[in-house]
């Protein structure tokens, strides 16, 4: 049997005799639609489903690809029983290793791309998962930030990624979209936590597990290169309207203390460190004090922030200051929130907060931005702080809901997302930007930083694959982790700060903090300075940086226009290189010659 039917302006010619709604016998071939631009191949004897252009296999489910858990116990999808057709839609019925238990698989066909979702008959499922073989669509690309922050595998398959918290609230800077080198994309069409695993013991899978209450679907892709994926994903998701960066914010520098002070935030530990840079000629438009008002002992360490946002001027930066939904139970006003029902609840007792450890040990809640009122007490906080303390702008460093805990009455995932993105618009973000999950307000144009990484450079190669991967799933306006790296570890050697700063010149936007006047170490206490050479590259570096600023802001105005990013690899440009689809940090002759702006290279370079 054959007939051709219309999906869009493109003919799809479906081959393969029907199979009945009785089981497939082991005889039978696989059910082969064919279009214009791509084939799919579904396997009766083990439903499997295959992807080929041009003759060639693009992407493919693997072997015992899909499975769902009931309880603690997982179970697989056998034989096909059954297939039907109507129109641009495939139905296929399956048999599973429980009695009585079927899956339904409904594909729509697309001229570029085909929808896909499953679900159980006979059974509700607690998750449905769904296994791709990564080797059979070359390199994979995509899902933005890896939990683990010590390490971003570019491509994806050339490390291993677990993340069992893959979700809108993440606090990682995430998509459900995937794109390979063969140019194919995964669109995973959910709001609700996923389990993702690539590569996970080595195991060459990519698994994508959705809760089962609802069917796991998902959109397919098939194109001729990578960026056109990339496009018909952000067709999907939207890009930025306008930038919310202003020049000036692109062009120099933002100072934040946390990498120099870490636990030392005081007054006059912000002011001695700002003077050293402009002292030193390493201007910027503002330093931001990472610490929360709300700090119990804030007002004894900071004195007189009025006073301080006085003298930051007089040096050339503005005020910023750290803020986020985050209440500890240390906090000044911690009873306030929890007296006036100010916090995400309890979901096993909605009469207490939903308190959890946060990173530093303590326990904390989240604001509930779903809550009028809660909104407003936080909006007018920090107008407050604006209007009275002389804080110019803000750093937001949170995340707008916590899976661990109940949302307020009739809020879902997205609302949440929507007031934070919302109230967020509202300040000044000084460059630092937002970071937000599941390409959430992309209209807003917020720039994006992405999370702490090691002051080594490992830490710096993770940095670099990290902003590629966060500007290649939709957010284009993106920046590394503070120059030098973070997360507690000793300050950075003279080698990575230089070669961090000379890095971030060539990024859209620059982000500080070691300064390589000096810092002490947190993990010992002794002061690490650096020599001359080492402010004088980091110097040239904020210089090269300016110089691109004019050439920066075009970029911003053609991403605007036409949704591409900023920052992307090389195949983007030259898919047909396939040397470029691995470029990762090389090594360098450590023989080079030793002269400023160009380092002796004793370690692998990013």
């Amino acid at each position: 049997m054959r007939r051709t039917v219309r999906c869009g302006s493109a003919a799809l010619v479906l081959a393969t005799p029907l199979l009945g709604t009785a089981p497939a016998a082991a005889d039978n071939g696989p059910v082969t639609v064919t279009t214009p631009a791509y084939q799919l191949r579904v396997a009766t004897d083990r439903l499997t489903v295959t992807t080929v252009r041009a003759g060639r296999t693009v992407l493919a489910t693997a072997p015992a690809a899909f499975r769902f858990r009931i309880g603690s116990d997982w179970h697989i999808v056998r034989e096909v029983t059954g297939s039907t057709r109507t129109g641009n839609s495939l139905r296929v019925t399956a048999a599973t290793d429980l009695p009585g238990v079927t899956v339904d698989l409904r594909i729509t066909l697309r001229s570029d791309r085909y929808d896909m979702n499953w679900s159980l008959s006979g059974a509700r499922a607690d998750a449905l998962s769904t296994a791709y073989d990564l080797g059979s669509a070359g390199h994979w690309y995509g899902q933005g930030e890896n939990s683990d922050q010590t390490v971003q595998p570019w491509p994806l398959d050339s490390g291993q990624l677990v993340d069992t918290g893959f979700s809108p609230a993440s606090y990682q800077v995430v998509s459900p979209f995937w794109y390979t080198s063969r140019a194919t994309g995964l669109r995973a069409d959910t709001n609700d936590p996923m389990d993702v695993r690539i590569n996970s013991g080595g195991n060459g899978l990519g698994e994508f597990t959705v809760t089962g209450d609802r069917p796991a679907a998902s959109t397919v892709f098939v194109e001729d290169t990578p960026a056109e994926v990339y496009r018909d994903h952000i067709a999907l998701v939207g890009k930025p309207a306008r930038s919310d960066t202003p020049y000036e914010q692109y062009a120099t520098p933002l100072w934040n203390s946390w990498a120099q002070l870490y636990g030392e935030q005081t007054q006059e530990n912000v002011l001695a460190w700002a003077r050293a840079l402009a002292g030193a000629g390493l201007g910027g438009h503002a330093v931001q004090v990472e610490e929360s008002v709300i700090a119990s002992d804030f007002g004894e360490r900071f004195p007189d922030l009025p006073g301080l946002s006085r003298q930051l001027g007089a040096l050339g930066f503005d005020l910023g200051m750290w803020t986020g939904l985050y209440m500890p139970e240390t906090a000044a006003n911690f009873s306030e929130a929890v007296d006036n029902g100010y916090l995400l609840k309890n979901p096993a007792d909605p009469s207490k907060p939903c308190l959890f450890t946060w990173w530093n040990g303590r326990q904390t809640g989240l604001i509930d931005l779903a809550n009028p009122a809660a909104r407003q007490w936080y909006t007018d906080d920090l107008k407050a702080q604006t209007s009275e303390l002389g804080v110019a702008g803000f750093k937001f460093d949170t995340a707008f809901f916590d899976d661990r805990c109940a949302p307020y009455p009739g809020a879902t995932r997205a609302d949440y997302v929507k007031y934070g993105t919302e109230l967020a618009d509202e300040f000044d973000q000084q460059g630092a930007g937002l970071r937000v999950a599941w390409n959430a307000a992309q209209a807003k144009g917020f720039a994006t930083r992405t999370a702490d990484k090691p002051t080594t450079f490992a830490g710096l190669r993770a940095a670099v694959s990290a902003t590629l991967a966060v500007s290649t799933i939709g957010y284009p306006f993106v920046e590394t982790d503070m120059i030098g790296g973070s997360l507690s570890y000793p300050p950075p050697t003279k080698q990575v700060l230089a070669r961090w700063a000379q890095a971030a010149s060539l990024m859209p936007l620059m982000y500080a903090s070691t300064s390589p006047t000096g810092v002490r170490d947190a993990t010992t206490g002794e002061w690490v300075g650096y020599d001359r050479e080492t402010v004088d590259l980091y110097r040239q570096a904020i210089k090269t940086h300016e110089r691109l600023a004019p050439y920066i802001w075009d970029q911003v105005q053609s991403t605007l226009k036409t949704g591409d990013p900023i920052m992307r690899p090389l195949f983007f440009d030259f898919p047909k290189d396939e040397a470029s689809y691995t470029v990762r940090a090389r090594r360098t002759e450590a023989r080079r010659r030793h002269h400023p702006g160009h380092l002796p290279a004793d370690r692998n370079v990013a």
